[in-house]
């Protein structure tokens, strides 16, 4: 593989369009875990005062940037272009990067940019920074033709769309809205799905350890992961899912191995990639456990392999951290939660071909000590969507019961509304139009298996209609996360296109008070 590695503005040297790529290197130098967005908000308000453009931001940190557009253009009714500040921080095993402190290091790698173990953030910062080369257009510009300009940047998108929950609408007086939030290029995005989380909550007692006995760790690891709504129908293994199932295998052939920790997976939105079972373990359960473990992975090859070619089973003496285990009867019921739990695909849709309709991913596994030296607590999370919300609430339904009967306090907040499809909206047939013009290829029209803040800021701003749209990105929201350098150009072009295309429409109607939105 012909591989150029380098940091920032070496890894971009020569590519355009110049003002986004090197918006992108600085972006990628500021850390922006979801809710620690204040450093990357603080750089957006510099931004904007050095070109002397107003901002406002709202109490949970939501920004709007504005810009008063161009030439004829500043007559036309204002385009709200939105996306958000945060980043999935997700990284491979082993690496030492800090998400709170260090830079994102990016690597070109022939049409990619990656970067150096870690997730990239070009979901959602390839958006971010082409709204802000769309605001750093001079004002008085003869070259590009613009409508007034609301540069919504919005935050903690990857940790269930709070800052679109929590926006404070009345900021904005944009009616048509650009999401810059989508990964297919050339495709237009007219609907996406709704969705909520679950947490279920084992409070688990701890008793002293077997004698005679070592700590283990048993590692599922090697899985490729990925976006938890994009990659679902991929059919991609869950790390959490198989560390169930060898736990349940190693019970039924050695009944009495006990349990230290279970641990598994991070984000909300991401597939498990990797999963760590603590063990103590006499010599001899050790070997047996050994001896099959070679087996169980051929297993999951056969199954997986296509998908999952590098899952790997491996069980190595470790540190002994705590001089207590989880009592049988607790683990026990661990396992049958986890194993129960529903994950994948669960239902096509009817309506639009190789559309998921409804999924669940078991996400994560977290334990942390109880209240006191005696008892732990574990929370499973898991993340379900749909694009119907009786089939939602069905499955959340579905997932409390699992819960409750397994002895673990469920909660469940109230969930994210999807994005109806509308494709005969006025804007989508302008980007429609835009994008065919300036690739001279035809988009399709799709809705996306994800959550989108579009249904939400639907809500937030009535009367908005919206349309999404990005350069092809793919492995978000894990370290394979990746970027077509050769979609962002036309993804570029074609933004101003449609603009130009939203400033001239509007105009020539903007004296119809009737007319007037799109």
């Amino acid at each position: 593989m012909n591989m150029v590695s380098a940091t920032g503005m070496d890894a971009i040297q020569g590519l355009e369009p110049r003002a986004v790529w090197e918006f992108f290197d600085r972006l990628s130098s500021i850390p922006r875990p979801s809710f620690h967005e204040e450093r990357v908000l603080e750089w957006l308000k510099e931004f904007a005062q050095e070109r002397g453009l107003t901002w406002d931001q709202d109490k949970v940190g939501n920004l709007v940037i504005r810009h008063p557009g161009t030439q004829s253009g500043v007559e036309a009714p204002t385009v709200i272009i939105q996306g958000h500040v945060d980043m999935v921080t997700e990284k491979d095993e082993g690496s030492a990067h800090d998400f709170m402190s260090d830079p994102i290091k990016l690597i070109r790698d022939g049409d990619w940019i990656t970067a150096d173990g870690t997730t990239l953030g070009a979901d959602n910062g390839l958006g971010v920074v082409t709204a802000l080369a769309v605001l750093d257009t001079p004002k008085d510009s003869k070259d590009v033709l613009l409508p007034p300009i609301e540069a919504l940047f919005t935050v903690a998108e990857e940790t269930g769309l709070v800052g679109a929950f929590e926006l404070d609408g009345s900021m904005l007086t944009g009616k048509t809205l650009l999401n810059l939030d989508t990964e297919d290029w050339p495709d237009i995005f007219i609907g996406c799905a709704g969705g909520g989380d679950s947490l279920l909550t084992l409070d688990m007692k701890q008793e002293h350890i077997p004698k005679d006995s070592k700590t283990y760790a048993l590692k599922i690891s090697g899985l490729a992961g990925g976006h938890s709504g994009l990659n679902i129908s991929d059919g991609r293994a869950n790390a959490v899912k198989i560390a169930a199932d060898l736990l349940d295998r190693i019970h039924a052939m050695l009944p009495h191995v006990r349990v230290c920790s279970f641990t598994g997976g991070d984000k909300r939105n991401a597939l498990p990639r990797e999963a760590t079972l603590t063990l103590q373990l006499t010599e001899p359960q050790a070997t047996s456990i050994k001896a099959k473990l070679e087996e169980w992975n051929q297993e999951y090859l056969k199954e997986f392999g296509s998908r999952e070619p590098d899952i790997a089973f491996e069980l190595t003496a470790a540190a002994l951290q705590s001089h207590t285990v989880l009592v049988e009867q607790d683990i026990e019921a661990l396992t049958t939660m986890l194993l129960s739990l529903p994950h994948g695909v669960i239902k096509n849709s009817h309506a639009m071909d190789g559309l998921v309709e409804t999924s669940n991913n078991v996400a994560s596994v977290k334990m942390t000590p109880g209240d006191d030296a005696t008892s732990s607590v574990c929370v499973v999370q898991c993340s379900t969507r749909s694009s119907i919300g009786c089939a939602l609430e069905r499955v959340r339904r579905t997932i409390r019961r699992i819960g409750e009967g397994c002895g673990a306090d469920v909660q469940q907040k109230q969930a994210y509304p999807g994005w109806q499809p509308n494709p005969s909206a006025k804007v989508v047939q302008l980007c429609k139009d835009a994008i065919t013009t300036t690739t001279g290829t035809t988009p399709e029209l799709k809705a996306v298996h994800a959550g989108l803040e579009c249904g939400i800021l639907g809500e937030r701003i009535p009367g908005v209609e919206c349309v999404s749209f990005g350069p092809t990105i793919r492995g978000a929201h894990s370290p394979d996360e990746r970027v077509q350098i050769s979609t962002v150009e036309p993804f570029w072009k074609a933004t101003l296109a449609l603009l130009e295309r939203l400033a001239t429409v509007k105009v020539q109607y903007c004296t119809d008070p009737n007319s007037a939105n799109i």
